[in-house]
């Protein structure tokens, strides 16, 4: 237009969700409620997927897509990659991020390498047990066991003996696993906006462990958000997540999730990329305690997509 004047528009939000990954059904609480909150703000439209695929009718000129797809496909890069060939903006970490956030034993040595504490491990495949009696002997008394490539605490065991251990180890359901040492002490989680720590969230379930059941069943788990820290270790903690952001190429938004054992040492557990988006999930809940309500939250949390669209399409 004359004068150099320049027009931006601002696109529909497409709120992807579902999937085929063992996340679905929490991956369209998120939708839903996203969803509902975006409506107040923008044209919006949800989406539910039922196949690894883009959605029909997704338009790169029309659309900025915010996905709460957890678990394989979702969370892996794939979806990702699919939108970056098809020229769709999107809200949150790229493929490459997401490729690597998705396996826990890839995160981890980024991590160590940028100098992020973590604990130790054995990673193994379901056709490579290691041997019970050594998998103890490096790692202590305690031990969990984890998938490599899930979300939402499935697949999670404990072993507090060789039994238990080789109990768990009998019905593996996926092909990679890894165990690390059961670090008693806190659970927190602190969410980061574009490389900006939010507030730390305590974790306590009643049962003292943070499973699927604990994190999905309603009661069963206390939140304090901001956790009661002291000044020095808050501070600890929240450099931890920018530097773990930053080291695994995170962008726009992210999730960490941490352990402090018994003297306040801080592990990190994980790096989530697409974490639960109802207004009571843990991103949710660490911007709260900062003072960002859920619909600011999303505001903010599509706002670089929307920057990153208009970049592209902008009438002049």
């Amino acid at each position: 237009m004359e004068g150099g004047f320049v027009m931006s528009r601002t696109p529909r939000i497409s709120v992807v969700c579902g999937g085929t990954s063992a996340e679905r059904e929490v991956s369209i609480g998120s939708g839903i409620a996203t969803a509902k909150a975006f409506s107040a703000l923008y044209e919006v439209e949800r989406i539910e997927l039922d196949g690894e695929r883009l959605p029909v009718g997704l338009d790169a000129e029309r659309c900025v897509v915010f996905s709460t797809l957890h678990g394989t496909f979702g969370e892996d890069g794939g979806f990702q990659s699919l939108l970056d060939t098809a020229g769709i903006e999107y809200a949150g970490c790229g493929r490459e991020c997401s490729e690597l956030t998705f396996d826990k034993v890839k995160t981890k040595a980024t991590l160590a390498e940028a100098g992020v504490p973590v604990a130790d491990q054995v990673a193994f495949s379901r056709d490579a047990i290691p041997n019970v009696e050594s998998v103890f002997e490096r790692l202590g008394p305690a031990v969990v066991l984890k998938p490599v490539c899930q979300g939402s605490s499935i697949g999670l065991g404990f072993a507090n003996s060789v039994t238990e251990l080789e109990s768990l180890l009998a019905r593996l359901e996926f092909e990679e696993w890894m165990l690390e040492p059961l670090i008693v002490g806190k659970e927190i989680s602190i969410g980061v906006l574009e490389g900006e720590a939010l507030e730390i969230v305590e974790i306590r379930p009643e049962s003292g462990q943070f499973d699927y059941a604990s994190k999905y069943t309603k009661g069963m788990t206390e939140y304090i958000a901001p956790a009661p820290f002291s000044e020095s270790l808050e501070a600890s903690i929240k450099l931890l997540a920018m530097r773990a952001y930053e080291a695994c190429g995170c962008r726009d938004y992210t999730r960490v999730d941490f352990m402090l054992d018994e003297q306040s040492n801080p592990f990190v557990l994980e790096v989530n990329t697409l974490p639960g988006m109802k207004a009571t999930s843990l991103l949710p809940m660490s911007a709260g305690a900062a003072g960002i309500n859920f619909e600011e939250l999303l505001k903010r949390l599509v706002a670089p997509a929307f920057l990153r669209f208009q970049s592209k399409y902008s009438i002049c």
